[in-house]
Order: structure tokens, then sequence, then C-alpha cells
């Protein structure tokens, strides 16, 4: 059996051993989701590593029997949360942040991963955000009907939601130095407008102010991934734009069969990429 941290070397040549699976928008409110998420193999995945990029359940308690499961079948879980996580209209907690808070504790009691994880020659970078209307100006339709202007409290000082997400991208600065041969980054939030297809039609466009922010992108370029993975827009995407492939494997809701695929999506296979230890690198030099 292979260990986690396994490297072969020969030739100059290092071989980091480990499939990256993403997935993201699991909504195991939903009882479907739910089942999906207990009928994964325990065996197939043991030494993988999988990207959970946000939006599992706003409820506590489901939230960590949903990472117990997915800790049982990968050899690690990485996790960034979604807006759904930090909900609190059922009134156990008085402010989101708080709930934040109780989120990442609960991860780190889980052994669930939140900060940048090595392993050999790959380092994944959790992005925390928010969105700040850098994509539009929500429409009074959407300022009446996204649950997230209802559902979350938010501290005095807080009281734009580009404050708000200016205070979780500031959480990141310590991680946009990261450097080794393959860098791959995950947020829940959308970087940028344009990893969104053309045929999106228009009246479903209203979401876009809250998709996330192009502050998020700014972040991502100072640490220039070969990936980026996003969720919260449900809608499954691939796309690569300027040297950097973004990827979204949400897994949605159960009617959401059209936009999503429904399974794991392997998206990096350190098994075929060889890198070279003379100096060679992800990040290109100024």
């Amino acid at each position: 059996m292979r260990r986690p941290d396994d490297i072969l070397g020969y030739s100059g040549i290092v071989y980091c051993l480990m499939k990256l699976f993403a997935v993201s928008d699991l909504h195991v409110d939903y009882r479907e989701n739910l089942n999906w998420i207990r009928s994964l193999s325990r065996e197939d995945y043991q030494e993988d590593v999988l990207l959970l990029a946000g939006d599992v359940t706003d409820d506590l308690r489901l939230l960590g029997s949903t990472l117990r499961a997915l800790k049982s079948c990968f050899s690690e879980v990485l996790f960034v949360p979604g807006n759904h996580e930090l909900w609190i209209d059922d009134g156990v907690f008085s402010c989101s942040l708080e709930k934040f808070d109780a989120v990442m504790s609960l991860c780190s009691l889980e052994g669930i991963r939140t900060s940048v994880y090595r392993q050999g020659c790959v380092s994944i970078v959790p992005l925390l955000s928010w969105y700040d209307f850098s994509f539009g100006q929500p429409d009074a339709f959407l300022q009446r009907a996204w649950r997230d202007f209802r559902a979350c409290r938010w501290p005095a000082e807080l009281d734009s939601q580009a404050k708000i997400c200016d205070f979780f991208l500031r959480q990141n600065d310590r991680y946009l130095s990261t450097y080794n041969t393959h860098v791959i980054s995950f947020s829940h939030f959308l970087p940028r407008l344009d990893v969104m297809p053309a045929a999106i039609p228009k009246h479903r466009r209203r979401v876009y102010p809250v998709l996330g922010s192009a502050r998020l992108d700014h972040q991502i370029r100072e640490l220039q991934p070969a990936i980026h993975v996003y969720g919260h827009s449900h809608v499954n995407q691939t796309i690569e734009i300027d040297g950097i492939s973004y990827m979204n494997n949400a897994f949605a809701t159960p009617k959401e069969e059209r936009i999503a695929r429904k399974e794991l999506v392997c998206i990096f296979n350190t098994e075929a990429v060889p890198s070279f230890l003379a100096g060679e690198n992800r990040r290109e030099s100024a």
C-alpha cells in the first residue's frame, strides 16, 4: 500500500502519488444527496484526497456527520465553507462569524483540513471569500429572494457585502506565497464572471451579483495555481483563462440534473504528472 507522502525519485524526476477529487454544493438536506454520500465506496478512495468546496448544509450536526462519512472514504478531506454554512436563522448563533468559527472548529475536531495542505510536490490552497457586488448590483427581486440577506447576520462593523468579503479575503493573505511544483486552489465563491457559460439564459443571470468577487481572482492571480476549483453556481464547467483551469463540479439539487454531473470528478492525478527537481516550478519568475 502506498503511503500518503510517497515520492518515488530517479534520474532527477519526482512522482507524487495522489489522486485529487473535487465536489461542491452537496446540499445534503436533500435526502437524495445524503443517500449519495452514504453510497460512496469506503475502499476505492482510501489513498485519495477530496476537495470539498462548500455548501454542504446549514445544519451543524448534519455537517459533522457528513464530514465524518467523507473522511471515512478518503485519506484527506479539504474544506472551505459556503454561504449555507453561515446561515443562522435557526436561532442557535447570534452572528454568522460565530457560526463560521463553530464550523471551523468542527472541521478541526473531525480531522478535516481547512488550511494549506502539502503532499510532496503538490500544495492545495483553500481561499475564503464572499460576494461584494463586483459582478453587478442586485435588483429588487434578488434583494427579496436571496436567503443570505435574511439568514446571515454580521457584526456592526461589517455593514456591507464588500466589507464582509474583505474580511474573508484577508484570511487568505498568509497563503498567497504558497510555492510548490503543483499548486491547486479552491473556493466556494466564483472568482470571475466569465467562468459562467455564455448559454445561461438572461433571466437566470439575476443571481450574478451574489456569485462571488473579482477581488478573489486578484488573489488567485497572485498565487498562480494550475487549477482553481469553485462552487456556488451549480453549473458544472471547466474553462482555461490566462493559463489557469477553472473547474466547477457542484453536485447541486436533485432537480438540477442538466447542469450537474452528480458524480465525483478526479481533477488531478499526480501519478501521471512527473516534475523535475532542477528548479522548475509552477510559478513564473517576475
